[in-house]
């Protein structure tokens, strides 16, 4: 057996009013790509269990268990506990999906461990080529520093596609993250998802799965730095330089109203993160984890068909009240599976790696641990990741206190 722990230091959020624009980002092929097909195809995978290759909804309700809640039309969704990896319920786990934003839990998976937060980089033009038509942005300019912990910010708080190609130039470019992140879903057995861009704008060939996407959420969480971003709610932003040279700060918001509120939201009850996105052709998709009474639950919608507004938060908020309620009185109907390096003989787990250590542009970072220099986390999340050499079991080890608002 190797273990891993981390107990990061408490730090509170940041209060600040924030600019409450988090619109769709626009697709690279506006519009519908082609007529819709609402039937799953056959022959989905089977990884994890074969009941989560098989179209429709999958749930073994045992006694006491509530039914699944009825105003649920993502065409794709899952509920599973983030410890155990036991899916409770899910439907059409495999069907392949434009990702939409959700896709940039990957990118943070494959490239957060090379970079020590504190590193600045100057933006140049050639950064921030390449982004597509109305990309959701966060403010990057170029002939400016901002450092590693910024960037990461606006990955998380506002999906910013500029953080994301600057981030990617510094790994090598867009075409060796995109390999990069590639490998490293193909390390988490994610094997629905096909990574064409970094961060997750419509491309064609695109996609991903509700089942992939909460590997990917899975493996973030063992990383604290991971946890910290996709758990602040509000953040200060470096801006221009102002006429004495120093630069001014604006104030951001995270876009997952699951975690803020707001548009009709209020925030949920113990919730931890993770990534919400939105494109023409995606539509909406949501991974979110949430914890009460001590379990804690992964849950990813993808595509609701739904009309109400904000209907993936909504749907996902249904399926965790169910989740939380139905614990102990289901039979999973199959599981989250390791990482297959979570099965190497190693002499450290995931998230062991060294402060301060870094994977240069062009190499692959397979552990989802690796810590970096800073404060503590804004939710207080304190975990790791513990692996079993024999059975591959993977686990998060963590204590989530009630987040100060």
């Amino acid at each position: 057996m190797a273990a891993a722990s981390v107990l990061p230091a408490l730090a509170p959020v940041p209060a600040a009013a924030v600019p409450r624009d988090d619109k769709p980002a626009a697709s690279a092929t506006p519009g519908a790509p082609g007529k819709r097909n609402d039937a799953p195809p056959t022959g989905m995978s089977k990884v994890g269990g074969d009941l989560l290759g098989d179209a429709g909804t999958q749930a073994r309700l045992g006694a006491g268990a509530p039914v699944l809640p009825k105003d649920v039309t993502g065409r794709s969704w899952i509920v599973a506990d983030a410890e155990s990896g036991q899916v409770l319920a899910s439907h059409n786990a495999h069907w392949r999906l434009p990702p939409a934003s959700t896709l940039k839990m990957l990118f943070a998976d494959t490239v957060l461990p090379k970079f020590d937060r504190n590193e600045q980089h100057t933006v140049t033009s050639a950064d921030l080529a390449g982004m597509g038509m109305g990309s959701s942005l966060v403010g990057v300019k170029e002939n400016l520093s901002y450092s590693v912990h910024d960037l990461w910010l606006g990955v998380f708080l506002r999906s910013g596609n500029d953080a994301v190609h600057v981030l990617s130039s510094m790994n090598g470019g867009v075409a060796q993250t995109v390999a990069d992140m590639q490998h490293k879903a193909d390390d988490l057995q994610a094997l629905d998802t096909r990574v064409v861009s970094p961060d997750g704008y419509d491309a064609p060939g695109q996609v991903s799965s509700a089942y992939d996407l909460t590997l990917f959420a899975r493996a973030g969480l063992q990383n604290k730095d991971f946890r910290e971003y996709c758990a602040t709610a509000t953040a200060k932003f470096p801006g221009a330089e102002g006429k004495d040279k120093k630069r001014e700060m604006f104030e951001i918001q995270n876009t997952n109203r699951l975690l803020t509120g707001d548009f009709g939201l209020n925030p949920y009850k113990g919730i931890a993160g993770v990534k919400n996105g939105n494109t023409t052709n995606a539509g909406a998709t949501f991974t979110g984890v949430a914890e009460r009474n001590g379990k804690v639950l992964l849950v990813t919608v993808m595509n609701p068909e739904s009309t109400e507004s904000q209907a993936v938060y909504k749907e996902a908020a249904r399926l965790l009240d169910w989740g939380f309620a139905a614990s102990g009185k289901v039979t999973p109907v199959g599981e989250l599976v390791p990482p297959k390096s979570a099965t190497a003989n190693r002499d450290t787990a995931p998230g062991s790696a060294q402060s301060g250590s870094k994977n240069r542009p062009g190499q692959t970072a397979d552990a989802a641990g690796g810590e970096s220099g800073g404060a503590g986390i804004a939710l207080g999340i304190a975990g790791g990741a513990l692996v079993l050499i024999s059975g591959a079991v993977f686990l998060i080890n963590r204590r989530w206190p009630l987040r100060k608002r």
